[in-house]
């Protein structure tokens, strides 16, 4: 795979990340403050930190993309209700997320050193 693929499938993965981030950062004016909203608000911060890391050269942050989103992802699984479509693809979004940071970090492993 070329580096430049790699390069800009990180930075589509930073992009996505930045924006998850932001919208659960947002969803506190569209929700009641309670102990959910803050965690969410909380989650979107760390959301924000891993995008601005996966746009640098780290693989540490491809690392923590990986574990963060498929770690939300699944501890959300059990509260999925197929007629709710927010949650659904919030859900699809990490798995995304996470997926793509595997493909990422693959080539980043493998790639000849010059």
């Amino acid at each position: 795979m070329p580096v430049q693929y790699t390069t800009s499938l990180r930075m589509l993965i930073a992009t996505l990340m930045a924006v998850s981030g932001a919208t659960r950062i947002a969803s506190l004016w569209f929700r009641d403050l309670d102990e959910r909203a803050v965690a969410a608000v909380l989650l979107g911060a760390v959301y924000l930190v891993i995008a601005i890391g996966l746009f640098g050269q780290s693989r540490f942050t491809l690392f923590v993309a990986i574990v963060v989103p498929s770690t939300v992802a699944f501890l959300n699984l059990p509260q999925l209700a197929l007629q709710q479509l927010l949650p659904t693809l919030s859900i699809a979004l990490d798995l995304l997320m996470a997926a793509l940071s595997v493909v990422v970090l693959w080539q980043l492993r493998n790639r000849p050193s010059q």
